[in-house]
């Protein structure tokens, strides 16, 4: 068997104002910070003589080689995301950015959810990918409206109960956008 692999799926090429930072300021912390400081341990480590058998410095190169990928990956992938700070005409409808409140029709469970890009997922806090299946499946859907998503554990019946959108303002401060009628 090869080494080739088919190419991933392209993402969303949509990110929120909070999640650019946040990308833009790892990419700095790398570039900045953690590079220059394995470059001068690896220094070091070279300097210690046969490389062969010296094992921080194998641990070094391996460590600058994963930072180096990694910067070059936020450097395209900064370049081609689209950043989004404007909630929709219809904010009654479920888009990019929204906070969503939606009820599990088999146990009666409420989640709260917020669809941000893939860049920026976290299930700790409940921001859920745009290319999600749960999240494709509620797009455009407005509150009290059912819908069906295919999960990994089996398809499930849910309710859209609550739509709300944020924004970010010059002073960097959120206040959330009013709810429809």
């Amino acid at each position: 068997m090869g080494r080739w692999r088919p190419p991933p799926e392209r993402s969303t090429a949509l990110i929120t104002p909070e999640g650019h930072a946040r990308l833009k300021a790892e990419l700095d912390d790398l570039w900045r910070v953690q590079r220059p400081d394995v470059v001068k341990a690896l220094a070091a480590a070279a300097a210690e003589g046969d490389r062969s058998e010296n094992a921080e410095y194998t641990y070094r190169k391996k460590q600058l080689g994963g930072i180096d990928r990694r910067v070059r990956y936020l450097s395209k992938r900064l370049e081609s995301l689209r950043v989004v700070d404007t909630a929709p005409a219809d904010r009654n409808a479920v888009y990019f950015g929204a906070n969503v409140e939606i009820e599990d029709l088999g146990s009666g469970r409420l989640h709260r959810y917020r669809i941000v890009g893939p860049d920026e997922t976290d299930a700790t806090l409940g921001h859920i990918s745009i290319d999600s299946p749960l999240a494709r499946a509620m797009l455009k859907k407005q509150v009290d409206d059912e819908f069906e998503a295919t999960l990994p554990g089996g398809p499930v019946r849910m309710l859209l109960v609550d739509v709300s959108y944020e924004t970010i303002t010059s002073s960097q401060e959120r206040i959330p956008f009013a709810k429809g009628p």
